[in-house]
């Protein structure tokens, strides 16, 4: 019989609020900073597998501790455009429309379309932690779309047509259309261009965790379905981009300071509302590594 091990830290007294939309919640009283013992753990990861997009309030916390707390949920991913790495934490990309002496510190066109993180890669990325540094005081706000309740609610007919389908995603995919509008986003090196080769991925998917399929297609990345004439990928496509995103899906988050939120990328995908030129907004994104999609 196993010897049950006793907690390596004191237990954080801590709420789970689902939101009144399709998906989401929101953690009150915890602090990542601190120590996290092996149950708090794993109620926190159950939640976030049970409503795919968690907001920890109030999280008043050094990069060090949303690196460390990141990974506990596995590797991290180090972002291809190295150019907005955080300064000694090379695990964080800044998210921001800032510029210092003419120049952007960070990305600040991310999430212009709807997309889930890293799917033009073999193994596209588990989740993403976002961790608000500086707040406009309007817009600002980050949508997410959950691609189970997607899935399920199509058409059964069409359910069968795709479900043994196969797509390209690819980084490159609109990267040149953002360049030529807007100055966020730098030429890319070949070296830069190496990493990134177009991946297939099932249409469908399966998470690997609860089981559940999701639509795993997205306007950002996603270029074709493989095997079919380009014009019935092109309708086929544009159907699932608009169904997946229908507002029944949709959880819209208002940013507060200091949240941190962490979504599931086999489960959603999210779009960035967009802020004011003139209003500045930086953030800090972790990406932790996921596995090989079926």
């Amino acid at each position: 019989m196993a010897v049950a091990t006793a907690p390596t830290a004191p237990t954080q007294t801590f709420e789970v609020r689902r939101f009144d939309a399709p998906v989401g919640a929101e953690i009150i009283g915890l602090d990542i900073s601190k120590p996290i013992n092996e149950v708090d753990f794993a109620r926190i990861h159950r939640a976030h597998l049970d409503h795919h997009v968690l907001v920890f309030r109030d999280q008043q916390v050094a990069p060090a501790d949303h690196v460390a707390f990141s990974r506990r949920f596995g590797p991290l991913e180090i972002h291809v455009l190295h150019q907005f790495q955080l300064q000694g934490q090379p695990e964080i990309l800044i998210v921001s429309n800032i510029k210092e002496k003419g120049e952007p510190i960070g990305l600040g066109d991310a999430g212009v379309y709807w997309h889930s993180d890293i799917s033009y890669k073999d193994k596209p990325s588990l989740g993403s932690l976002l961790h608000a540094q500086e707040l406009p005081s309007e817009g600002g706000d980050t949508l997410f779309a959950d691609q189970h309740l997607a899935w399920e609610a199509l058409d059964p007919a069409l359910q069968e047509r795709i479900l043994g389908l196969k797509a390209e995603h690819s980084y490159l995919a609109k990267y040149e259309e953002l360049r030529a509008r807007n100055p966020w986003r730098p030429k890319l090196s070949q070296a830069q261009i190496d990493q990134v080769a177009p991946a297939i991925q099932p249409v469908v998917r399966t998470h690997p965790e609860t089981g559940r399929k999701a639509l795993f297609v997205s306007e950002h990345f996603t270029t074709r379905i493989v095997g079919l004439p380009q014009d019935e990928s092109e309708a086929l496509l544009a159907e699932l981009f608009v169904h997946s995103v229908k507002p029944e899906f949709v959880y819209r988050h208002q940013w507060a300071p200091h949240d941190l939120v962490f979504w599931d990328n086999r489960s959603l995908m999210h779009l960035a509302a967009g802020t004011p030129d003139a209003l500045r907004r930086k953030l800090y994104r972790t990406t932790i590594q996921g596995d090989t999609p079926f």
